[in-house]
């Protein structure tokens, strides 16, 4: 995907345009996000330097993470690892090559990699601080029951019967668990069945 959007002509057109229209240029930071647990998550991002990580931790919590107001924060990883302030300017921390780890919820935590692919001068191709360019597709998991594709996940499967929990459509609706609250609805996103996430929020991010 990488190689793709350096090559794709629909986004050099986006560019293109976005650049004649007034007004100053400055820094607009490609950006390669990926969770840490699986790696089967990932988004593309375009965002304009001169917004703050609070804006990327905002983003990441609508599209991935959000679920009961937890705290979160970026930093360089491992032992020793420094924080970077919320307030901090995305094109101030994120050159060609830097990483930044994103952790949200430091009981059930969602850990997430975020690398600075590429910045370019110009402007931004969204009104937005942050534009979408591709993310993963859903990843499909079989049925528990039958093998079809999944719509639905039980939490009390997993962690009482230690079964994969996946349900299809059908299956969900006639799934006689309720003691963790039922089932929950599978989507794009690496924080499925942890603490109380139910989904992203509504797009536009």
């Amino acid at each position: 995907m990488t190689r793709h959007l350096g090559a794709c002509e629909k986004r050099s057109e986006a560019i293109a345009t976005a650049d004649q229209r007034p007004g100053p240029d400055g820094p607009v930071v490609h950006l390669q996000v990926q969770d840490t647990s699986s790696g089967e998550y990932w988004l593309h991002l375009e965002m304009d330097g001169s917004a703050t990580l609070k804006h990327l931790d905002g983003y990441l919590r609508a599209i991935w993470l959000e679920c009961c107001g937890h705290l979160s924060e970026f930093n360089t990883g491992g032992l020793g690892s420094r924080k970077f302030g919320m307030a901090r300017k995305v094109a101030d921390v994120f050159k060609p090559g830097v990483e930044l780890v994103h952790v949200y919820d430091f009981g059930t935590e969602s850990v997430t990699l975020v690398r600075a692919l590429e910045v370019r001068n110009g402007k931004s191709t969204v009104s937005k601080p942050i534009a979408l360019m591709a993310r993963n597709e859903e990843p499909v998991f079989p049925c528990q029951e039958c093998g079809a594709p999944s719509t639905a996940l039980c939490m009390e499967c997993i962690y009482e019967h230690q079964r994969p929990g996946t349900l299809c459509e059908g299956h969900a609706e006639s799934h006689p668990h309720e003691d963790y609250g039922g089932t929950l609805a599978l989507v794009n996103s690496p924080r499925v069945g942890m603490c109380g996430y139910d989904g992203p929020a509504d797009p536009p991010y």
